[in-house]
């Protein structure tokens, strides 16, 4: 996941027909907008699951749960990380979502 990029870390507000001039549709904008940040939450989970699955215990005994310090960092900092409605939004403005728009077809315009 790309994370150099500059993302605002708190809402923005922004101009929606603006946003929504390259595609043309301010709900299918917002379509866009949503399947993306849903894509990147997913990532984002699988990633910090792989990271704090190191740190797991295969332990029948639940007292011997502790508080790990560098298991408190990596979630902190995810907590810090823009969220990903946020990294969407600027992927759109930026140009780096690939979507395709699907047609209907000619027989079903007629109906």
């Amino acid at each position: 996941m790309e994370k150099k990029m500059s993302v605002p870390l708190t809402t923005v507000t922004r101009d929606v027909n603006k946003l929504a001039a390259p595609i043309g549709n301010v709900y299918e904008t917002t379509m866009i907008i949503a399947k993306r940040a849903n894509q990147i939450a997913a990532e984002t989970k699988q990633e910090l699951n792989r990271k704090l699955e190191e740190f797991s215990t295969y332990s029948d005994n639940l007292e011997e749960t502790f508080e790990n310090r560098e298991q408190i960092e990596i979630s902190r900092y995810y907590e810090r990380q823009p969220k990903p409605t946020l990294i969407a939004i600027q992927e759109l403005i930026d140009n780096k979502i690939h979507f395709r728009k699907i047609e209907e077809h000619p027989e079903e315009k007629n109906a």
